[in-house]
């Protein structure tokens, strides 16, 4: 093992100048000048020379004035030396000029420096890599020289001069500095190009080697699921170096915050611990123990590993800070509590350094499939790769103190709610023995016992402050009957008897009374965190959910979110396996649907009888309904698995039904709900089988890999059931080649079987989405780059098919079809809640359709919330798009308009097949709107074939009437053919022909118009005085009563 010694100093970075930095020569431009008269030659002088420069810094040609003085014939050199981050020394610029006649003459002489163009000049088209200059010295001196060798610069050393001088030049920032004239003319692609960039200052990111791997409160709850985070290379190439050099002698600070519920249960818990690319504990692995102590367990150069544990044990149900640093062979562990004092600390050195590249694998927080988590609190976890810091140098602040506080109040509470119902549990207890001995003697007693009122504690030992503290809690327990054999001596099950109804009984205040009530952020959170942290399913999904949209004041952390929803997503396997509990099938029934309302029934239900009557008449389709009905809890029927397996049954044994008969041979191998029977299940099985049912031939290869462990035939039946598209065989193929029992192949093979398990998860496969959801998340497969948006999204969509969470959906639905408005809100607002869209879009049509009741229970927006949370998801309804559209574009209360993102939700319903999208977006463009072009590219319309809007909007309705039933009239198709006829009309009045007949008619009637009114007018003045003949008495009645008018003109006239 290496010694103790310091940290490893990397090796000087050498600073490279670039090819094309070449040496200038400068020229003379004045003509040196005695300063001084000329004395005697045998007089004693010292040889000397001066730099003076007015303006020190690196420009094209700055002047230096030179003043020196020669007692012999010399060489006068002047050089100029730079240094950049990559290389140091570099002469850039050199020289020099002789002097033999003005001995003892002090002179002057003024000189331009020339500087390569990339140290003086901005990058642009020509120069395109200046460099940044971190110094620039000036040397100058004398040598004595004869006039032979003066073209011999060996001699010439600035050490040997005889008199000699320096300054330093100030280094011009790129930025900074002029542009360069280089006196060409550019092509005008050239230039336009040039412009695009030349006013852009890259600036480069900000990286530390502190990294916050947490900084939410993450809620562990012990099982196989946990935090996953990988970390990549530097950009930073000095820091890359530095962690290169440093993996076989690595050094680096671990700092996590910790709120600990219990001690691990069995062999060892994970607290953070790597996992590197062979899927193997590589350094640091730190666990936790039964007896509280930590397990730390590293990987060493030499391939080996060891493990060491603490002398002491983390404390239970406080705050603390858990520091862990790493130098070469040593580890130092500290245990620091929320006043950042030291409460334990202790040093552990191998004989071996350790080995660690912490980018060849990835880091776990809590559980994963190797190993439990802890049950605890994770608080911020802060990750120094690089360097090895004391506690007082550490940063890394609990952040969130309202709700640490509060995690540590809810505990407190509980644990006297425990010591409560445990005392009072015995008194009522001790007070039962006491009379229990006088039953036997007296019958009277017993019979009261047995009928009367059961026993309670009246006189309370209690105080009274904390009777009034916890009034709610003495109060059931004065309901309770304590005598019933089913609660156990340590009374733990009285213990959650007691909080399922207290937590019922405050979930029912809180949503009935209000869910109006002013939002508190922190207790919301704290029972999030504590409802997740007791595996609490929709608990679970609802922190899930708002880590993977950041909303509600969560960060948005898709790694956090993965943690929680693949802890219910792994559970939803299990559950469907369990046919106990109160689970029902998760059902995309929206309540605008009509048609699938209609069709939801009971057990009464003219549905489930007509099914049940044509069941009992040997309808194979029947049957299989209502067997699938009764097993999973689907269509409104409750789960009843008894009766689903005697339909099963029945329709195995008379239609012969291959579905059927499958089914029934699973429930027999399982024994679900039934007593197994392997044998009569494998005829049955076989029989299914040989009719060509694909996953009975999965099924039999099922039968022989876990019953007869004959992998050659399972492979055989999942190879025939793959090819037949079977999701289960292609999972089950991905096992054989996982566990490395594959026949005809050696070892393990896990690209084989990722493959395997991505076909399966394709196929809707829940084992295989998860797994391929953990290849996303941690990226150590090469076929499955990591991504965990991806991860999180695969996991979610199995998460939401959890049975528990399908039976809240469940009492929603009912409720609202029984017209139960309150019990469909909060369950709808439940589901809700936990991300689920369904639950999110039916919850806004139900407040639309009863805003009074949304205004009094709920304190936000309800229409725009859960519509705008559902628009949000991976599969949101069209619908749900264009209600947002209209929000957007009529403005929806307190929101503002906002055209663009209208169209971008008319598009989107569009996308979803939806012509009223397409409707929409024609609509907004015919009130004179034009729609953006990266609107129109999501849409795939080509821009360049419809630039005119009259194109574009023939496009539009086009596709809308495309998208719309095309048997019947539709809105569509009478906008489209509206549209033809504004376009014919408007070809017609734009006509030249017809613009010439037009104008020829119109002629002609003017003329004619002209003409009769001048006939129309000579005949008025001739027969003014003539009386009008009989047959118009309308007309000589008006011009009787004209006549008789003084003011008539006819009478003037």
């Amino acid at each position: 093992m290496r010694p103790p010694a310091g940290p490893r100093r990397p090796p000087p970075l050498l600073l490279v100048l670039l090819t094309n930095f070449v040496v200038s020569f400068g020229k003379e431009t004045l003509q040196t000048t005695a300063v001084t008269p000329q004395f005697q030659k045998n007089m004693d002088y010292v040889d000397f020379i001066y730099l003076n420069i007015l303006e020190k810094k690196v420009l094209n040609n700055s002047e230096v004035s030179v003043q020196y003085l020669c007692s012999k014939p010399c060489i006068v050199n002047l050089e100029a030396v730079a240094s950049s981050e990559f290389r140091t020394g570099v002469p850039v610029y050199r020289r020099r000029w002789k002097d033999e006649k003005n001995l003892y003459v002090s002179r002057t002489r003024q000189v331009h420096l020339k500087f390569p163009s990339i140290m003086v000049y901005r990058d642009d088209y020509i120069i395109r890599n200046s460099i940044i200059v971190h110094s620039v010295i000036l040397y100058a001196w004398i040598s004595h020289k004869s006039a032979s060798n003066y073209d011999d610069e060996q001699n010439e050393d600035y050490q040997a001069a005889v008199a000699k001088n320096y300054t330093f030049l100030e280094a011009v920032p790129p930025f900074e500095r002029p542009y360069k004239d280089h006196k060409v003319c550019l092509q005008w692609g050239a230039d336009y190009l040039w412009m695009l960039q030349a006013n852009r200052i890259p600036q480069c990111p900000h990286e530390s080697d502190g990294v916050q791997v947490l900084e939410f409160i993450y809620a562990s709850s012990g099982e196989k699921t946990g935090i996953v985070k990988k970390f990549e290379q530097f950009e930073n190439r000095e820091l890359e170096t530095v962690r290169q050099h440093q993996i076989d002698y690595p050094m680096f600070t671990i700092s996590i915050w910790l709120y600990l519920l219990h001690h691990c249960e069995k062999d060892l818990c994970g607290i953070l611990y790597f996992i590197d690319s062979k899927e193997m504990y590589g350094t640091p692995a730190v666990f936790l123990n039964e007896e509280g102590y930590v397990h730390i367990q590293m990987h060493l150069v030499r391939g080996d590993d060891l493990a060491v544990k603490t002398s002491f044990s983390l404390p239970l149900k406080q705050w603390f800070r858990l520091d862990l640093s790493f130098k070469g062979g040593q580890i130092e562990v500290s245990s620091v509590g929320k006043n950042l004092k030291r409460h334990h600390h202790q040093s552990f050195t191998f004989r071996e350094d350790f080995y660690y590249d912490d980018t060849g694998g990835y880091f776990v927080l809590g559980g994963s499939g190797y190993v439990n988590g802890i049950e605890a609190f994770f608080g911020p976890v802060k990750y120094y790769r690089l360097n090895v810091l004391e506690t007082e140098q550490i940063s890394n602040p609990l952040h969130d103190k309202d709700t640490v506080e509060q995690i540590e109040l809810y505990y407190e509470r509980c644990m006297d709610i425990q010591e409560i119902v445990y005392d009072y549990r015995y008194i009522v207890r001790q007070g039962e023995k006491a009379h229990r001995s006088c039953y036997y003697e007296n019958y009277y007693l017993e019979l009261i016992h047995k009928y009367g009122e059961k026993s309670k504690c009246d006189a309370f030992m209690w105080g009274k402050e904390l009777r009034e503290k916890y009034h709610t809690l003495f109060k059931l327990l004065q309901e309770m009957d304590f005598s019933s054999p089913d609660v156990l001596e340590d009374g733990s099950d009285t213990v959650v008897e007691v909080g399922q109804r207290i937590f019922e009984k405050v979930v029912k205040v809180i949503f009935e009374t209000g869910l109006g009530v002013p939002v508190d952020r922190i207790k919301g959170l704290l029972y999030s965190l504590v409802g997740a942290q007791g595996n609490e399913r929709l608990s679970v999904m609802n922190l899930g959910y708002k880590h993977y949209q950041g909303i509600n004041n969560y960060p948005l952390d898709l790694e956090l979110s993965y943690a929680y929803y693949s802890n219910i997503a792994i559970k939803t396997s299990l559950d469907q396996h369990n046919i106990k509990g109160e689970q029902a099938f998760v059902e995309t029934i929206r309540l605008m649907d009509d048609e699938l309302l209609k069709a939801q029934t009971k057990e009464n239900g003219d549905v489930f009888m007509w099914l049940k009557h044509e069941a009992t008449r040997g309808n194979a389709a029947a049957q299989q309904r209502l067997a699938q009905m009764l097993f999973w809890g689907q269509q409104g029927v409750a789960k009843n698995p008894e009766a689903a397996i005697e339909w099963y049954a029945k329709g195995a044994i008379e239609t012969e039904d291959p579905v059927l008969i499958y089914d029934y041979a699973i429930v027999l191998f399982k024994g679900q709900g039934v007593k197994k029977n392997i044998k009569l299940a494998l005829e049955l099985m076989k029989k299914a089988a040989a009719k060509g049912l694909p996953q009975a031939v999965n099924g039999l290869g099922w039968y022989y890999h876990n019953f007869k462990r004959d992998y050659r035939k399972a492979a055989k039946h999942w190879l025939i059931a793959e090819e037949l598209g079977n999701p289960d065989a292609s999972y089950n193929l991905g096992v054989l080649y996982l566990d490395g029992i594959y026949p005809g192949v050696p070892g393990r093979n896990q690209t084989v079987a990722a493959r395997y398990f991505y076909k399966a998860a394709q196929g809707g496969h829940i084992e295989g989405t998860l797994r391929c959801s953990l290849y996303y998340i941690t990226g150590n497969m090469e076929d499955f780059p990591r991504d965990p948006e991806k991860a999180v999204i695969w996991a979610k969509h199995i998460a939401e098919k959890n049975g528990y969470l399908g039976h809240v959906i469940r009492k929603a639905l009912n409720a609202y079809l029984e017209l139960s408005w309150h019990e469909a809100l909060l369950h709808y607002i439940l589901a809700a809640e936990t991300g689920i869209e369904v639950s999110q879009s039916n919850l806004a049509h139900i407040c639309e359709e009863r805003p009074d009741l949304a205004r009094k229970y709920l304190a936000t927006d309800c229409v725009w919330r859960y519509y705008n949370f559902s628009v949000s998801q991976v599969n949101a309804p069209s619908f749900a798009y264009l209600k947002m559209g209209d929000f957007y574009y009529y403005g929806y209360q307190n929101q503002s308009k906002d055209l663009e993102l209208s169209m971008r939700m008319y598009a989107q319903a569009a996308l979803e097949g939806d012509s009223q999208g397409f409707f929409n977006l024609a609509l907004v463009m015919e009130e004179g709107n034009s729609i953006p072009s990266y609107i129109l590219d999501h849409l795939e319309i080509d821009q360049a074939l419809h630039s005119s809007n009259t194109s574009l909007l023939q496009e539009l309705y086009y596709r809308c009437w495309n998208n719309s039933n095309q048997e019947s009239i539709s809105p569509c198709s009478l906008a489209l053919l509206y549209f033809y006829m504004r376009v014919l009309w408007n070809n017609v009045l734009h006509s030249t022909l017809i613009y010439f007949m037009g104008t020829f008619i119109l002629s002609i009637l003017v003329a004619f118009a002209v003409q009769s009114f001048q006939s129309l007018s000579g005949n008025d003045s001739e027969d003014a005085t003539r009386a009008v003949p009989q047959d118009e008495p309308t007309l000589s009645n008006d011009l009787s009563q004209q006549e008789s008018n003084p003011q008539s003109p006819l009478v003037t006239s």
